[in-house]
């Protein structure tokens, strides 16, 4: 098994809560790091309908089998199980007792802010870094590759191809994880919604634009929106409120969790085909600010993350929190680098105050600017032990 980054914050939440949730998109390797982890602790799974059964009609007896607690896979299943269990942990004063994971985050948070609030740390597992995919003697460290084939932990410990896969992730998304937050009779139509979402990836989200295209009111857009984004499979990114004399958008941008879950919904199979497409660089923006993402959530960082655009499309691509500094980043497809792609920089630097930046681009020229600029391959950072 691949060392995931996340062990460390896990062991250290593990010492400092009673329980822990460990949640994230389904397959992206929860169960597998917290039964390596606490792998002296019960594991007890809610998809198997016994359990689950069990645990629903009988919420005490069931958890009365764990006296030194246990792993508790797909939590949300039972939500009856979050009042008993908080009995359990305001009468125990072990830390680290029952660990919980979930792919709901909807429901899951649902259950423990009714429940178990103070008593419980919550880690977002999203699947695998470029560092952690470096580890697998298998992966390829091409652009390209790495976009199709995503991030998801079977297809590289498997070997599996991502053109079979991901077809199969999405049905069975759709026909169960879905089902448990509202149960949507028109799977065609969601599908559908699905895909145009896809290719609005990197882009603003304009829900009109959304709800005339799939042909559903604008409720049921904001619905679905939010299912995709509690069942990890969309996140989005809201703008920067500080807007510097500047009138601002005030939409968030849509990103896919997984890059190889977009371009399957967009039906690229091929790296040729991505080579050509025209979302290519939208893609591959998504696939930076994934990384970005992953860095946050493996050292449990509470630093924002968000874009900046102002009214005559002068934008950001990423502005991150770090204590009370804001550092933007600029993200480009191309391999070869051009001083046209520091002008956002520039103008950032100009309207806040503040200097330098990151430029990641696709090439390997890098350099620090005048202006205090790092242009890097997007790789070089995220492939460093520490930043």
């Amino acid at each position: 098994m691949v060392k995931r980054l996340s062990e460390k914050l896990i062991r250290q939440y593990a010492r400092q809560f009673r329980a822990l949730a460990v949640v994230g998109p389904r397959q992206s390797g929860k169960t597998t790091l917290v039964r390596s982890v606490f792998h002296k602790k019960p594991y007890v799974s809610l998809e198997d309908p016994d359990e689950r059964l069990f645990a629903d009609q009988d919420p005490r007896a069931f958890l009365s089998r764990f006296k030194n607690g246990a792993i508790i896979d797909e939590a949300q299943r039972v939500p009856a199980l979050f009042s008993y269990l908080q009995k359990i942990l305001d009468e125990t004063k072990k830390d680290g007792l029952f660990i919980l994971t979930g792919s709901n985050n909807f429901l899951l948070q649902q259950s423990i802010s009714q429940s178990l609030a103070g008593r419980i740390g919550y880690i977002d597992l999203f699947p695998l870094s470029l560092q952690e995919i470096r580890s697998f003697s298998n992966a390829s460290m091409d652009t390209d590759d790495l976009i199709l084939n995503g991030s998801y932990p079977e297809l590289y410990d498997k070997k599996r191809k991502a053109a079979l896969w991901y077809p199969s992730y999405i049905r069975t998304y759709v026909e169960r994880d879905v089902k448990q937050i509202r149960n949507i009779d028109n799977t065609i139509l969601f599908n559908r919604f699905l895909k145009l979402c896809a290719g609005r990836t990197g882009q603003q989200l304009v829900v009109s634009a959304l709800s005339n295209d799939c042909g559903i009111d604008v409720k049921t857009v904001n619905s679905w929106l939010s299912i995709l984004e509690s069942s990890y499979v969309i996140h989005l990114v809201s703008p920067h409120h500080k807007n510097f004399n500047k009138r601002l958008v005030k939409t968030p941008k849509l990103y896919f969790v997984d890059t190889g879950l977009a371009c399957s919904l967009l039906g690229i199979k091929s790296v040729n085909e991505l080579k050509h497409s025209h979302l290519r660089g939208a893609l591959f923006e998504n696939l930076v600010v994934n990384e970005l993402l992953k860095e946050k959530f493996n050292h449990g960082s509470n630093d924002g993350i968000y874009f900046w655009r102002d009214n005559k499309g002068v934008e950001i691509d990423v502005l991150m929190e770090k204590g009370k500094k804001l550092i933007p980043f600029e993200i480009k497809s191309a391999q070869t680098f051009n001083s046209s792609f520091l002008s956002s920089l520039g103008l950032w630097n100009k309207y806040s105050g503040l200097k330098g930046g990151h430029l990641y681009y696709d090439g390997k020229q890098e350099m620090d600017t005048k202006e205090g600029i790092k242009v890097r391959n997007w790789k070089t950072d995220f492939l460093l032990k520490s930043r």
